[in-house]
C-alpha cells in the first residue's frame, strides 16, 4: 500500500474516504486515457502521480463529484454565461 494512503491528512484534504476514492478513480481513468500529469515525479506509476496531484492541491472534486484542476474556471461560473434577461 502507498504510504500516503495510510495518513489521515490526505483523507481530510479531500473531504472523506468516499471523495478520496472517487477522485483517485476518476483521475486514474483520465491519466489512462492520455491526460498529462500535473506534477513532475520520477515514476510512471499512475497512482503515485494522482496522490501527488492531490497532495500538491492540483486537483479536487467539485460539488457534482467531477474532477477539477485547480485554477481552471468551472463551467457556468463566468459572467459571460449570464443571460441579461435574468436580471
Amino acid at each position: 500500500m502507498l504510504e500516503e494512503l495510510k495518513e489521515e491528512s490526505i483523507v481530510n484534504k479531500v473531504g472523506g474516504r468516499f471523495k478520496l476514492s472517487t477522485l483517485i478513480q476518476k483521475r486514474l481513468v483520465a491519466l489512462s486515457a492520455g491526460s498529462r500529469p500535473l506534477v513532475e515525479v520520477d515514476t510512471q506509476n499512475k497512482m503515485e502521480i494522482v496522490l501527488q496531484e492531490i497532495l500538491q492541491d492540483k486537483i479536487y472534486l467539485d460539488a457534482s463529484n467531477e474532477v477539477r484542476i485547480t485554477g481552471e474556471p468551472e463551467e457556468g461560473t463566468g459572467l459571460t454565461d449570464m443571460d441579461p434577461t435574468d436580471i
